[in-house]
């Protein structure tokens, strides 16, 4: 087998497992997010089908797969059939240039586990997440429903407010790396947990991930589908596999800002003392995903005007104030 045939292969396997496995961990997150909410409200979520719950998976993803699609009369309805598909594939696009665990032997041959190692992958990754909310956007626009509108118009609202704190955030660390891969940014925390970006940079992971939880559309700037002001907002219309391909897109994204905190900020793969590589990366991301569902159990919304403020007034000033120091320090 050539190389370039053996490359071929090894792309589309690797390009099949991240959909599968994503889309699994997708469902598994809507019951662990579901058995901590409940634990923080001191209740009991899921626990009447199988063993605590644990076959709610399959009752859900079944209920999601039979359900009728009810498409609004007068909807657009190439739009509204193209939305959430644009949700869910640049989540998953996204993932492209991700490496999420390290290098390993399998077959005599050295796997990657990166569909595409490119050299600018942080700017890959957070371009194509951006464009990932034209879904919320085209689907409010082609809904024809008030509620559904404003849902969509708030992700303008909501794009301009956290893109600007996310590309500030990230150039921090970035002008210490002096790369956009994130292979490089990995290899620069090699030396162990005194090397991780975190401790030079904790300013900076503070911001993005305040940035991460707007992107992802979550508690508290859940403002595209904030139920007690606009129903579900710009998914009012949605049922079936159309309302899923949005939540599969949704957990995805979280997965994503979990694996580019963890490698940007946490050493990534590098080993943490006695625990290899591949686990490390997996126990940071796991930390994170809890992290999304706690702040959502404690924290209230907020208003679109109150993320504008927030992200313009305070979070942007604060990352160009990060930018100043760390230049000084590189000049020094």
């Amino acid at each position: 087998m050539s190389d370039l045939t053996f490359y071929i292969i090894e792309t589309l396997i690797k390009s099949l497992v991240v959909v599968l496995v994503f889309s699994a961990l997708a469902g598994f997150a809507t019951y662990v997010e579901r058995k901590v909410l409940a634990y923080i409200q001191r209740r009991k979520g899921p626990v009447h089908v199988g063993p605590a719950g644990l076959l709610q998976l399959a009752a859900d993803g079944i209920k999601m797969f039979t359900k009728e699609n009810i498409i609004p009369r007068h909807a657009i309805k190439p739009i509204f059939f193209i939305a959430p598909i644009i949700t869910a594939a640049t989540a998953f696009i996204a993932m492209a240039a991700i490496p999420f665990l390290p290098p390993f032997e399998l077959f005599g041959r050295t796997i990657n586990p990166i569909i595409a190692d490119i050299n600018v992958a942080l700017l890959f990754v957070l371009g194509v997440m951006a464009t990932g909310l034209y879904g919320p956007l085209l689907a409010g626009i082609a809904s024809v429903n008030k509620y559904s509108m404003l849902g969509g118009a708030r992700t303008v609202i909501q794009l301009l407010s956290y893109e600007i704190v996310t590309g500030l955030a990230i150039l921090s660390p970035l002008m210490l790396v002096g790369s956009l891969s994130l292979i490089t940014i990995v290899d620069y925390q090699a030396g162990g947990v005194s090397s991780w970006l975190i401790w030079s940079q904790p300013l900076a992971i503070v911001l993005f991930l305040l940035a991460g939880y707007a992107e992802t559309n979550r508690t508290p700037f859940d403002l595209l589908e904030h139920e007690a002001e606009i129903v579900n907002g710009f998914g009012t219309e949605y049922s079936g596999l159309h309302w899923g391909l949005f939540a599969i897109g949704e957990y995805a994204n979280m997965f994503i800002i979990a694996f580019l905190v963890s490698l940007i900020f946490l050493g990534g793969f590098n080993p943490l003392g006695p625990i290899p590589g591949g686990i490390a990366i997996l126990l940071k991301v796991a930390f994170f995903i809890f992290l999304f569902i706690w702040v959502r159990g404690t924290w209230p919304h907020i208003r679109p005007d109150q993320l504008m403020w927030l992200c313009w007034k305070v979070l942007m000033p604060l990352a160009v104030i990060n930018i100043l120091i760390t230049g000084l320090v590189i000049l020094w």
